[in-house]
């Protein structure tokens, strides 16, 4: 299963992006600020640039894997390896304050904003869950 945001509106203090599910249109992201980090940097550059609570992971490819979060006390998933952020989920949330590096998901139909963030979750959760399941690999990919 592949997922891949486009990163679209890079806002002082958010970012919204596209994002698609195996090349289909899916829903609105909203994460923090775009910092310009790619995964390529070395963790160094990326702390550097880093702001704690308020900066978007690098851009680059991830594997995806659905564990237990003992924040939200359920399973959900958890984007692996991400240089210099710890714990980056994909949960639902409706402004950038609801984030701490985490990615978003919804409707964007509000300036620096997302709706229906948590029905919007629980399908990418089911479809990661079945792919999972079939024993597909989940990457997410940002752009």
């Amino acid at each position: 299963m592949d997922i891949l945001i486009e990163r679209k509106y890079k806002k002082p203090t958010y970012t919204i992006g596209v994002v698609s599910v195996n090349g289909n249109r899916f829903c609105n992201s909203l994460e923090d600020t775009d910092r310009g980090l790619d995964q390529s940097m070395s963790v160094d550059e990326i702390k550097n640039k880093k702001v704690y609570g308020e900066t978007a992971i690098p851009k680059g490819t991830y594997n995806v894997t659905y564990t237990y979060s003992n924040r939200f006390k359920k399973t959900m998933p958890l984007v692996n390896n991400v240089k210099g952020f710890d714990g980056i989920r994909i949960h639902s949330g409706n402004t950038a304050k609801d984030s701490l590096g985490c990615i978003l998901l919804g409707d964007n139909r509000e300036v620096g904003k997302v709706v229906n963030s948590r029905v919007t979750c629980d399908k990418l959760y089911a479809m990661i869950e079945e792919a999972l399941k079939k024993k597909e690999s989940v990457t997410l990919t940002i752009k």
